[in-house]
């Protein structure tokens, strides 16, 4: 009666309130969590290719990328990635111990995905983390060189739109380099552009050349954000008021 008496609060404790989870467990789940996030960072309808992926993965702080599979986010299934986190618990109370574990995870990356999905879990596998090259310079503008060879038509004077061309030719500018040349009134606009990621501010540089003044700038950061319209030729020819 005695063994009944004192195992009674026992019970009760555990039918009310489950089984207590384990330190492991609870590093477990940290680690897991770890993956989750990383998850969320690297979640996103932009089309990117497992090498862009991984390259981002394996930025991220407390994450090790042990395998790909697949081309590319908008191919197939998309990219999985199996990464590894860690994650910390303490084990008793008066004298706690640190308990530290190592796990795996795999990620899809695709616009499938769920927001917050959770990650799988799966072992690890035998091998050294993956390093990735850093991804290409993009190419220089040539704001200096642009501003020096374009034409300066005197007032009264009419700009030919030929010569713009001439001179953006005569540039030698590197194939990733977009231009774009437009007359208007009386005006030429120019627009030199390098492609963005679509998240990031965009990289151009903005020319006209009008009698009596010819002008190279490059747009406030805000503008050249995705979808403000600072990159075009039309703000070339009529610039956005600045930005307070």
């Amino acid at each position: 009666m005695r063994r009944l008496l004192l195992l009674a609060p026992l019970l009760l404790f555990t039918v009310g309130c489950g089984v207590v989870e384990s330190t492991e467990d609870e590093a477990t789940d940290t680690a897991r969590e770890v993956a989750r996030k990383a998850g969320e960072r690297l979640y996103g309808q932009r089309p990117r290719t497992a090498e862009e992926v991984g390259r981002s993965a394996s930025g991220i702080d407390g994450v090790e990328v042990l395998r790909m599979t697949g081309t590319s986010t908008h191919d197939g299934d998309g990219v999985d990635v199996v990464v590894r986190t860690s994650g910390l618990a303490y084990d008793g109370w008066l004298d706690p111990e640190e308990v530290v574990v190592r796990r795996c995870f795999a990620l899809r990356v695709s616009p499938k995905s769920e927001w917050r999905a959770d990650p799988r879990d799966v072992d690890c596998p035998d091998s050294p983390p993956l390093t990735f090259a850093p991804p290409p310079e993009p190419p220089r503008l040539p704001y200096e060189e642009l501003r020096a060879r374009l034409p300066r038509v005197p007032e009264g004077g009419r700009v030919d739109e030929a010569e713009v061309r001439r001179t953006l030719a005569a540039l030698d500018l590197h194939p990733a380099i977009r231009t774009e040349v437009k007359a208007d009134g009386g005006r030429v606009g120019v627009l030199l552009l390098v492609k963005g990621n679509g998240f990031d501010p965009q990289d151009c540089l903005l020319a006209r050349v009008d009698p009596g003044a010819t002008e190279v700038w490059v747009p406030p950061r805000i503008h050249r954000m995705p979808g403000e319209g600072g990159c075009t030729v039309g703000n070339a020819l009529d610039p956005k008021p600045s930005p307070h």
